[in-house]
C-alpha cells in the first residue's frame, strides 16, 4: 500500500522534466544548426562563383576589345583577378557563323555571312560539407559557365 501511494506521488511530481527534455531535443537542435550552417555555406559559395563569373565577363570584354589578348593570357588575368586556382578556370574560344544558333570550337568557313567570336568560361569549385565525414552525403561539385560575345 505505501508503494503504492509513493506511486501515485510520482504522477504529480514535476522536477527534473526540463531536463529530460532537454536532453532529448538539445542533439536535434544541434544537428539542425548545423545543417542550416552547411547549407548556407553552399549557397555562399554558389553566390561566390556567380559573382566571380559576371566580373569574369567584364574582364574578358575589357581585355578582348581589340587588345588581339590570346585565351590563355585572359585565363592568368580573369585566375590572377579572382584569386583562382589554374584547376578552376576554364577558357575556349569559340565561333559562331552568321545567323547560326550553334558555336564552334573551331573557325568556321562562312561565305557571304559574318563570323562572331565568343569566349566560353567555366569555372569550376567543389564544397566538402562537414557531415561527409560522418558518411552522410557527398561533395558538391560546382560549374557556372558564361559565354560572352567579343566580336
Amino acid at each position: 500500500m505505501i508503494a503504492l501511494r509513493r506511486l501515485f506521488r510520482l504522477d504529480d511530481d514535476n522536477r527534473g522534466t526540463m531536463a529530460i527534455e532537454t536532453a532529448l531535443i538539445a542533439p536535434l537542435l544541434a544537428t539542425m544548426s548545423l545543417g542550416v550552417f552547411e547549407v548556407s555555406n553552399l549557397v555562399s559559395r554558389e553566390q561566390q562563383l556567380q559573382s566571380a563569373a559576371s566580373e569574369a565577363g567584364g574582364i574578358i570584354l575589357a581585355a578582348a576589345g581589340g587588345s588581339g589578348i590570346t585565351s590563355s593570357e585572359l585565363e592568368t588575368i580573369i585566375e590572377t583577378s579572382l584569386n583562382l586556382n589554374s584547376n578552376q578556370l576554364t577558357i575556349i574560344d569559340k565561333y559562331r557563323c552568321g545567323t547560326s544558333s550553334t558555336l564552334s570550337s573551331t573557325v568556321p568557313t562562312c561565305t557571304g555571312q559574318q563570323i562572331y567570336s565568343y569566349v566560353e568560361m567555366t569555372l569550376t569549385d567543389t564544397y566538402t560539407p562537414v557531415w561527409t565525414r560522418f558518411g552522410v552525403g557527398q561533395p558538391v561539385n560546382f560549374n557556372v559557365v558564361r559565354t560572352v560575345q567579343v566580336s
